[in-house]
């Protein structure tokens, strides 16, 4: 029997009455952490410590709008062939600035600083990196400021972005090595431990497989380093499991 108007028309009364409560109990608590945030101590008054004292989602926010108001500051850059990338891209407190002009990411980064200063946020040049690229190539002699110190170039200090290193040359060859060597060096003291066969192949498959995935994943390997990893992998699998080789032959051969 289907549901009559009156019926249909409780029940969104009291959804939307839950939503609001809902609502209502979110905001107190929001209200009621700013009031702790803000509280006084000693006759000092307390910065606002975002990640520490409010939830990731309102960090987020906050960062957003901070975002927001430093947008204006230079337009899309253009990358050509009618596409084009915003200004300003950020994951949490991680903000990555592109522009197309160099002034334009110098006021950029007066505006940030401006805005940072006014939140009490602070800047860490020194975890920061800036490129600059000039008819495709690199220009080692523009250099950029935040928060009066100067920002260190990608060609003196590499860095890690979401698990990805980057460096001056824009290229991957080095890291398909790195990923290789790691690969033989976390077989080699796994094989060197005193776990039985099936207990390393547990380690292999949960605890060595999926830190190789990511790299692998991120990085632009060529397909002769990738198979060399997975010949190592396979060795080590056959003297664990305890594999004959002529057995394994004989598979392949069938």
């Amino acid at each position: 029997m289907d549901p009559s108007p009156v019926h249909l028309f409780h029940i969104l009364i009291h959804s939307a009455s839950t939503q609001q409560i809902i609502m209502v109990e979110l905001t107190v608590l929001y209200e009621s952490r700013m009031e702790e945030a803000h509280a006084f101590k000693e006759g000092k008054y307390l910065d606002l410590d975002m990640g520490c004292t409010i939830s990731p989602i309102l960090f987020v926010m906050a960062m957003e709008v901070i975002l927001k108001a430093a947008e204006g500051s230079a337009g899309p850059a253009n990358l050509g062939g009618g596409y084009s990338m915003p200004p300003l891209k950020a994951f949490m407190d991680d903000t990555t600035i592109i522009c197309s002009k160099e002034d334009e990411t110098r006021r950029m980064l007066t505006r940030l600083d401006d805005l940072m200063s006014w939140c009490r946020i602070k800047f860490k040049p020194k975890k920061s990196r800036s490129l600059s690229i000039r008819r495709g190539k690199i220009d080692e002699a523009t250099t950029f400021t935040v928060a009066e110190q100067q920002i260190p170039t990608v060609s003196q200090e590499l860095v890690k972005s979401l698990g990805r290193w980057y460096d001056s040359s824009m290229k991957d060859t080095r890291r398909g090595a790195e990923t290789l060597e790691l690969t033989s060096e976390s077989l080699l003291a796994s094989n060197k431990c005193g776990l039985q066969g099936k207990f390393k192949i547990w380690c292999l498959q949960f605890m060595l497989i999926p830190k190789l995935l990511w790299p692998l994943l991120v990085y632009d390997i060529c397909s002769s380093t990738v198979e060399a990893i997975e010949a190592k992998i396979n060795k080590y699998t056959r003297k664990w499991l305890g594999v004959p080789p002529a057995q394994c032959t004989a598979e392949k051969q069938s």
